[in-house]
């Protein structure tokens, strides 16, 4: 497991502040497609000594998961996102078409390689 999640803290690394991707699109970028919900656990799992900025990916709708277990950490991510100048609606959503990052298909490889992997791994 903690290869698998290697691979999705070093592609969240490369997400740049103020922008966001979703849940699904960095499984795709890990090689993951389909697994979604393995990228929440593995940021859920994320110490702040990892410096991984899990605070930049989001669900599909474009909004913030809430979860109770997340321990207010919902709200935090919010915090963290507007701090970083991504807008929410009042519905609580970020416009997808504005601030979803797109990664740079070199350096995203570099990541992956760092790590001894790459995007087919």
């Amino acid at each position: 497991m903690t290869r698998l999640y290697d691979r999705i803290y070093a592609v969240v690394r490369q997400i740049p502040p103020g922008q966001v991707a979703t849940y699904g699109q960095v499984a795709e970028l890990a090689g993951l497609i389909g697994k979604p919900r393995l990228v929440g656990y593995a940021l859920y799992r994320v110490a702040e000594v990892d410096e991984v900025p899990w605070q930049r990916v989001i669900n599909a709708k474009g909004e913030v998961s809430h979860a109770l277990s997340r321990n207010g950490s919902d709200y935090l991510q919010k915090v963290l996102l507007e701090d970083e100048g991504v807008v929410f609606t009042a519905k609580g959503k970020v416009d997808l078409a504005t601030y979803r990052w797109q990664p740079d298909p070199a350096q995203l490889e570099a990541a992956l390689a760092h790590l001894g992997l790459d995007s087919e791994d």
